[in-house]
């Protein structure tokens, strides 16, 4: 059964699906309620509202937990990668090594998987990626250490604020984060 809950945590109400394979995405909170809802359901229409299986719950406890300011390890956490591109893998993968309060650059990323060229194709495979926090894309910083680009609602002033939980303070952009708080 592909099911999905609701569940909320210090940023707001964020949505997670599943399949019997494991996570299949992660929504972080939309303006309001029903638009993560839609957001989600778009990505898996197929997806039933339900109870999550204990595995589940497990990850939804540790997102909580992540997202409230304590250390948590989401990196156990089984993931659905079905209809995910090869190279994409292979950037969520190393992106998941990133610890709690720590960042890598695009450039960084792209050297690590062998090819330093491909920062912005790194960029890109994040923009993507279906399991923000559980790949914790926000931890993945521009050129030079500036903020860059975020996918989810709120853009670069939720990257800085999820950055702020856990203690990453990004060079010059107190302002704009003041100002989303």
């Amino acid at each position: 059964m592909n099911g999905y809950t609701l569940f909320d945590t210090a940023i707001g109400r964020c949505g997670i699906a599943w399949t019997q394979r494991g996570v299949a995405a992660l929504q972080l909170p939309e303006a309001h309620e029903g638009k993560t809802r839609v957001r989600l359901l778009r990505r898996f229409p197929q997806a039933l509202e339900a109870a999550p299986p204990a595995a589940v719950q497990r990850a939804i406890d540790g997102i909580v937990a992540l997202l409230r300011g304590d250390a948590c390890d989401l990196s156990s956490i089984r993931l659905d990668m079905q209809g995910v591109p090869p190279f994409h893998r292979r950037v969520y993968a190393l992106a998941r090594t990133i610890a709690p309060g720590r960042t890598l650059t695009y450039g960084d990323i792209a050297t690590q998987l062998g090819d330093p060229g491909a920062a912005r194709a790194v960029g890109q495979a994040l923009g993507h990626n279906p399991f923000a926090i559980i790949v914790p894309c926000h931890r993945v910083l521009a050129a030079h250490g500036q903020a860059g680009g975020f996918s989810a609602h709120g853009g670069a002033a939720t990257k800085l604020r999820l950055l702020s939980i856990e203690g990453v303070q990004v060079p010059g952009t107190s302002t704009l984060f003041d100002a989303a708080a």
